[in-house]
């Protein structure tokens, strides 16, 4: 565990600052794409909830810190991404590549919503045609397509444990 926990420091670390330094002057309308958001995702449907809301926490203040944004606004948001990927990959064979769409799909449109929400909480605004249109749509095609090649990275990185693998019997 503690060997899981360093690599995915050093994976989110490093993603973090790709995602300052290069990814952020990538936009599609107004969107761009979330690395740090798909590989929390990723990370944490492979090892469960605990360690992905642990995971979104740290990734999301580094986030905050390197980017100089409001300070525990990303990693409140990252927390729970991770935390319910983290649920959806409990329910979900890990074999299989599917649930890594549907995890950054219903991610990226909470962490999203979650956003616009705080924002306007702060006093900052945002007209609803364009963060949908304009902002979230991109961003989400954007992620899915990174939701695949990232996630069989952290498959990867992050390999099943012998003791979690399930058998599977086939049903003729």
């Amino acid at each position: 565990m503690t060997l899981d926990a360093l690599k995915a420091g050093a994976l989110l670390v490093l993603a973090a600052l790709v995602q300052v330094s290069i990814t952020s002057s990538i936009e599609v309308a107004s969107g761009s794409p979330d690395i740090l958001l798909v590989l929390v995702i990723a990370i944490a449907l492979l090892r469960g909830p605990a360690f992905g809301a642990a995971a979104g926490f740290w990734a999301g203040l580094v986030l905050d810190i390197v980017s100089f944004q409001t300070l525990g606004l990303t990693s409140l948001l990252l927390t729970l991404a991770g935390y319910f990927a983290g649920r959806l990959g409990e329910v979900t064979k890990k074999s299989s590549a599917h649930p890594a769409l549907l995890a950054v799909t219903i991610g990226t449109i909470g962490v999203g919503l979650g956003s616009a929400v705080l924002h306007f909480m702060l006093g900052e605004t945002v007209s609803p045609s364009e963060f949908f249109v304009g902002m979230l749509l991109p961003m989400l095609a954007l992620n899915l397509l990174l939701a695949y090649p990232l996630y069989g990275l952290c498959r990867r990185i992050f390999p099943v444990a012998p003791r979690e693998r399930r058998q599977v019997i086939p049903v003729v």
